[in-house]
């Protein structure tokens, strides 16, 4: 066999070969995909379900100092964040320690509340007095809400943690497509 003829016969093996050696990398990339979807979570959230293991049950946080604010806060156009059982005493302390969040994140169900996530709050302008750049937790940092804000609070700083239910566009997003307020019952007067 000439170089040329041999050149054309592996070439054309390898354009035969191609469909082939595309498939099997489109198999093995799919067939890990799932794997990829289901990674262990940030430390961050495993130590948080471990600080607030014991909120589960929403009879807990009234005694721990925890009481609901705001009613159930849905998204501008998408997702919710739930009812916030908040801790005024630990946002008015000026610190975040990842033991303590300022407020535990229930969604309603019925008359029942699941816990889904906690946020870190603290004072804008006490933070900033008391520290040379915004908090940042584990390597997250958090976010500024400006007054005025829906909350009718000053300048904060915050960082939810979605701990117990996975928010699809991440952990540590305000809003979560996985959160409804729409179970919520009222009750009757």
């Amino acid at each position: 066999m000439s170089h040329m003829t041999t050149w054309i016969y592996s070439s054309a093996k390898v354009v035969l070969a191609l469909p082939l050696l595309t498939s099997l990398i489109a198999t093995s990339a799919s067939a890990q995909e799932p794997h990829s979807m289901h990674h262990a979570p940030a430390q961050l959230v495993e130590d948080v379900r471990e600080a607030t293991q014991q909120f589960i049950d929403v009879n807990n946080a009234g005694p721990a100092g925890y009481a609901p604010a705001f009613g159930c806060v849905t998204g501008p156009d998408h997702g919710a964040m739930g009812i916030h059982y908040v801790n005024m005493k630990l946002v008015g302390d000026g610190k975040i320690e990842k033991e303590y969040p300022e407020a535990l994140i229930y969604e309603p169900v019925g008359n029942r509340r699941k816990l889904v996530g906690v946020e870190y709050i603290v004072d804008a302008a006490t933070w900033m007095k008391n520290n040379g750049a915004p908090p940042t937790l584990d390597g997250q940092d958090f976010q500024l809400v400006p007054a005025p804000n829906r909350f009718q609070l000053p300048d904060f700083f915050e960082l939810h943690v979605w701990a117990w239910r996975d928010n699809p566009n991440g952990a540590f997003v305000d809003w979560n497509n996985s959160v409804t307020c729409e179970q919520l019952q009222v009750p009757e007067e």
